[in-house]
């Protein structure tokens, strides 16, 4: 079972950038070939994607970005630490959300945006952009 813990959210002004980093506890990422995502939140909204980042053998590395994001945000993989930090610059007001990361083994990178596929959910960061 792996457990998913976000951090480095925070308030910023539009233009400015934030690093947000998901930490995964009790299985390897990397070692057990999970997709780690990141969704966002806005109340009365759906969860939308955000970016999503591949581990899994044969698609290591593999990366999709939301449009909206594309060129702004940037998720890697940090090995060392078991993590997949989410680096965000050039923030908007629209960028403020709920900021939660997921993980699966084992869902099909066909279904990479659907956060119904995954099973594994952080409890969130907040971020917050002022105009």
């Amino acid at each position: 079972q792996v457990r998913l813990i976000e951090t480095g959210g925070g308030s910023v002004q539009a233009g400015g950038s934030l690093s947000l980093s998901c930490t995964a506890s009790g299985r390897n990422l990397r070692e057990y070939g999970y997709i780690v995502a990141w969704f966002r939140r806005v109340p009365g909204k759906e969860r939308e994607f955000v970016a999503a980042i591949s581990n899994r053998y044969g698609s290591e590395g593999y990366i999709e970005y939301a449009e909206i994001v594309k060129g702004r945000f940037t998720i890697s993989r940090d090995n060392a630490k078991n993590a997949a930090p989410l680096q965000m610059s050039n923030l908007k007001p629209e960028d403020a959300a709920l900021y939660s990361c997921a993980a699966d083994r084992l869902l099909d990178l066909e279904s990479i945006r659907d956060p119904s596929k995954y099973t594994h959910w952080g409890q969130g960061t907040q971020v917050t952009v002022s105009p």
